[in-house]
């Protein structure tokens, strides 16, 4: 098993998503149950639209947050992280965009995980620790 020291900001490895497409940039927090992750929105995030984060922006953070779990997951039994999909969202609700240098923290809870197929409720959370979104989510491992 290897072992790290969080946070943890080298994580690239970890995600399939790779720049410009990189929605996460720390993982804060890992236990089999949930992961914290933060996110800085620069000035070149293919998401902002008018000095914000738009919503397909904190959705697909949220997801790259739940594939960070499963990335971390593998690489602490040494093995490479897997490619997966969005298998379904649902109860998504945006109660505010976070602006331009904005940090992002989301926090992954998992609810079910079986053969590949994990179901999460996921919230994103500003720097006063307002809920910005959340939802859940069905991702799928791709086999």
């Amino acid at each position: 098993m290897v072992k790290s020291q969080l946070p943890l900001t080298n994580i690239s490895h970890l995600i399939p998503q790779k720049a410009p497409f990189v929605m996460v940039d720390t993982l804060l927090e890992f236990t089999n149950e949930k992961v914290v992750s933060a996110f800085k929105i620069l000035d070149n995030n293919l998401f902002i639209e008018n000095g914000k984060l738009n919503e397909p922006g904190l959705i697909e953070n949220m997801a790259q947050s739940v594939a960070l779990h499963t990335g971390y997951d593998y690489f602490l039994k040494g093995e490479q992280a897997p490619t997966g999909y969005i298998g379904s969202i649902k109860k998504i609700e945006v109660f505010k965009r976070p602006a331009l240098n904005d940090i992002i923290t989301t926090r992954v809870d998992i609810l079910h995980e079986f053969d590949g197929i994990t179901m999460v409720k996921v919230t994103a959370y500003n720097t006063e620790n307002e809920p910005l979104a959340s939802g859940e989510m069905k991702t799928v491992i791709a086999k």
